[in-house]
């Protein structure tokens, strides 16, 4: 169970207008759009840079070629000549020089592209060169480069050539060493840059402009779908406004104004036409009732004279009964009706004023406690739920002796527990008590109508009102009433 509530405490929430899971929705495909479109891209770029390191490693390499060719046909006594004007020219990206054996320094960590560059380079060689000949291709960093057999270092050697050859701060790039056995004895030691953009051989991330365009972008739709959604979502707003009020009874409820989207132009045409019928119904109905009531008392009226004038009294008191009990129907059918057919203007209710002014008869009694705060006023029909209010204390009061009210105030709903000291409702009857006329083994008072008309005011406001058994004895009925609409 603690696990459970860990991960819902931590689950992200989801929103609940239609305006922020749109929005959501929109930067969700928009980032996932957007970040495959990079990955492509930067994928396309990465190859197209890697072939681009691959010609350049293949040129440098014939450059080297040509170098060692035109070594090997000079002269054994011409070689430190020029090697000496080689380094005396200043500004180039390679060093050369002449060692009797291979030098041996730390190789940098292999890379695809490093190894990419050395294969390239091998490659060339060994076509020009030939197979035979001894070829060692590595990359060296800057801090361990050596160029004679003494082991110089690169800062120890002079800042007119070989420092600035193989350096460009503050990169500190890698350095491509090439070592080629000409004879026994005399290896040719070439140092080199890579030529830009491919000196530092890093694979580059995603560029800040991609970045930029794709916040950018986001950003724009984020706005453009925020606007169209708002606009396409203010006639179900009016029509959610106007269903609510529908739904709570209103005496006059405007037509729903049609506009937005096909779809929704069709479902305001639809409520429309619903609140005609409805509107239709009750008026209807309303007048049908007022005629029953009105052709029912007449001839109820005109029986009990008659009976009056029966000379057999026990045949006189067996009409009386049956017209008690026809009339006690007709009125319990007619207060039915009235009680949960309030024409209320819906309005701002102060509920916790409501419930002292019911309880207010029995606080010195003892008979009626209450526990709990209303935070904020309910909009709905005052009388009837007053009325609702009303007659589960005094359905409490009545078959429980005493009433213990308490209240649980939220931003979703307003809950009120009315909590009795009675011998409860068995499990089974649980649902017949809200049924007209139903009375449990015992019960003889009232008309059997209380539950039945608070339970069908609380649908009216979209509420429920719900039935329980305590454990330690007693009745708890639940009021509540949701604040989803205000």
């Amino acid at each position: 169970m603690s696990r459970l509530r860990t991960e819902r405490r931590w689950r992200l929430p989801w929103p609940r207008s239609l305006l922020g899971r749109m929005l959501l929705l929109t930067l969700l495909a928009v980032l996932l759009a957007q970040g495959l479109a990079s990955l492509i891209w930067l994928s396309q770029l990465r190859a197209s840079q890697l072939e681009g390191l691959v010609a350049s490693a293949r040129s440098l390499a014939h450059s080297m070629t040509a170098s060692v060719s035109y070594f090997r046909s000079l002269p054994v006594a011409y070689r430190p000549m020029v090697l000496d004007q080689l380094r005396s020219m200043g500004g180039t990206r390679f060093v050369v020089s002449l060692n009797d054996r291979p030098l041996d320094m730390q190789m940098l960590p292999a890379t695809p592209r490093k190894k990419a560059v050395i294969e390239a380079v091998e490659q060339v060689l060994r076509q020009r060169l030939g197979e035979q000949m001894s070829i060692s291709v590595e990359f060296v960093s800057p801090r361990e480069l050596r160029v004679f057999n003494s082991g110089l270092k690169l800062d120890e050697l002079p800042r007119s050539w070989a420092h600035y050859a193989l350096t460009l701060a503050p990169l500190d790039p890698p350095v491509l060493v090439t070592q080629i056995g000409l004879a026994p004895g005399e290896w040719l030691y070439i140092a080199s840059l890579l030529p830009e953009p491919y000196t530092s051989l890093e694979e580059e991330g995603v560029p800040g402009q991609q970045i930029g365009f794709m916040v950018l972008t986001s950003t724009f739709l984020l706005l453009f779908i925020g606007v169209l959604v708002h606009w396409q979502s203010r006639p179900l707003k009016r029509l959610a406004r106007a269903a609510r009020d529908l739904s709570l009874g209103a005496a006059e409820v405007e037509p729903v104004v049609e506009g937005g989207g096909s779809e929704v132009v069709e479902v305001g045409r639809a409520f429309n036409a619903m609140r005609e019928r409805i509107s239709r119904y009750l008026t209807e109905r309303s007048q049908l009732f007022s005629a029953i009531s009105h052709d029912l008392r007449t001839p109820i009226t005109r029986l009990r004279l008659r009976v009056e004038l029966l000379d057999d009294e026990q045949l006189q008191h067996k009409f009386s009964r049956d017209l008690d009990e026809l009339e006690m129907l007709v009125k319990g059918a007619l207060q039915c009706v009235k009680d949960t057919d309030i024409h209320e203007n819906i309005e701002p209710i102060d509920l916790a004023q409501a419930l002292h002014g019911l309880i207010e008869p029995y606080l010195g009694t003892g008979q009626v406690t209450l526990e709990g705060q209303v935070l904020a006023p309910y909009p709905g029909k005052p009388l009837a739920l007053r009325r609702c209010m009303g007659n589960l204390i005094d359905n409490a009061l009545k078959y429980g002796q005493r009433a213990h009210l308490r209240i649980e105030d939220g931003d979703q709903a307003f809950v009120l527990h009315v909590d009795d000291e009675g011998p409860g409702v068995p499990e089974q009857r649980l649902e017949q008590v809200f049924e007209p006329h139903f009375r449990l083994a015992g019960q003889q008072q009232g008309y059997g109508l209380g539950l039945g008309i608070a339970r069908n005011i609380a649908h009216s406001h979209g509420g429920e009102l719900t039935l329980q058994n305590l454990r330690e004895g007693g009745l708890r009925v639940t009021l509540s009433l949701p604040r989803t609409g205000d």
